[in-house]
């Protein structure tokens, strides 16, 4: 019973560790045109200089540029360049060292990796996603569509040997 009162358990609690992290949501709607995916990096980067998250905004914005591409050449109905606002949809969830980001269109396709020539110009999309990306998948396509999403950690670096020699020497008395 004691140990059910002690401020140590709760703090160890799963569901009190969760409130520990704040949750952060962004969404946005995007036109079938071709500058959404332009829209959607910038909508990305200023979320997360926002957020002043720790994640590399590069590498998102590269997965967030390859997700809604392959939302609008291969979800859209065509022409794509006259699809109404809003078929497309960008989502931004960040929780304590996670990022999720998400792209939901109307297609009931799954996503595939198609094999691309060494020299052909398209084709890499989810190659690149899966690369960049700690985890990626979709949901279960719907009369309503599908997600695709991509999941981000934050990388702590260890810090370098001549840091550390650098820390150590400063701290010893006469140094």
């Amino acid at each position: 019973m004691a140990g059910l009162v002690n401020d140590g358990w709760q703090s160890s609690h799963p569901a009190v560790a969760a409130c520990a992290y704040p949750l952060q949501t962004a969404t946005c709607a995007l036109s079938g045109h071709a500058r959404s995916v332009r829209a959607a990096r910038d909508f990305t980067v200023a979320t997360l200089r926002r957020w002043c998250t720790a994640h590399s905004s590069q590498d998102i914005t590269v997965v967030v540029s390859e997700l809604v591409t392959n939302a609008l050449r291969h979800a859209l109905p065509e022409p794509v360049a006259t699809g109404p606002p809003g078929q497309v949809r960008l989502g931004l969830l960040e929780y304590g060292p996670w990022l999720l980001c998400a792209v939901a269109d109307p297609s009931q396709a799954a996503p595939v990796s198609r094999p691309s020539g060494s020299l052909a110009e398209t084709g890499r999309g989810l190659q690149m996603i899966c690369a960049l990306s700690d985890l990626w998948g979709y949901t279960e396509p719907s009369d309503a569509g599908k997600i695709v999403w991509a999941m981000f950690t934050v990388r702590r670096a260890a810090p370098s040997r001549s840091r550390s020699r650098f820390r150590q020497a400063a701290q010893r008395p006469g140094a």
